[in-house]
């Protein structure tokens, strides 16, 4: 289950992904926002979040603006390892070397057909593991420390 979410300037790609996903037969949950009024990219980056440190969701697609505000938010919250990404080989490589659960776009920045091809990317590639794994561990002791 992939959690989707964004504010008033992602909504118009979140729509666009949507379409995508379910052409896909991908399962997701929206958490808002759900027209293009204005809305605190925070709340929604914390209402996906939670879906996903709950276990509920396995990764999270969230779009803002730039994709950089949302991504921040994200970030904050602990277990969370989310990318702000506008080109396709980031979004492959921040699945198999950073193992981030969480990829953020701006609607602002990315078409609709360049956030399908990073959004498949993204879902459908694997974490390597291996010296990825130990910086992945550095991440999460850092995290621990707050």
């Amino acid at each position: 289950m992939i959690v989707i979410g964004s504010d008033h300037g992602g909504f118009a790609l979140k729509e666009e992904i949507k379409k995508h996903l379910e052409a896909r037969e991908i399962a997701y949950t929206d958490v808002g926002c759900y027209d293009s009024n204005s809305v605190d990219y925070p709340d929604i980056a914390k209402a996906a979040c939670e879906k996903i440190i709950s276990g509920e969701c396995d990764k999270g697609l969230l779009f803002c603006g730039t994709g950089v505000g949302i991504s921040i938010a994200a970030n904050k919250m602990k277990g969370i390892r989310a990318c702000c990404c506008s080109d396709p080989y980031s979004a492959k490589l921040t699945r198999m070397h950073n193992n981030a659960n969480v990829l953020c776009m701006g609607g602002r920045v990315v078409s609709a057909g360049l956030a399908e091809m990073m959004v498949d990317l993204f879902l459908d590639t694997e974490f390597e593991g291996g010296r990825h794994q130990r910086r992945i561990d550095k991440i999460t002791a850092i995290e621990n420390e707050q």
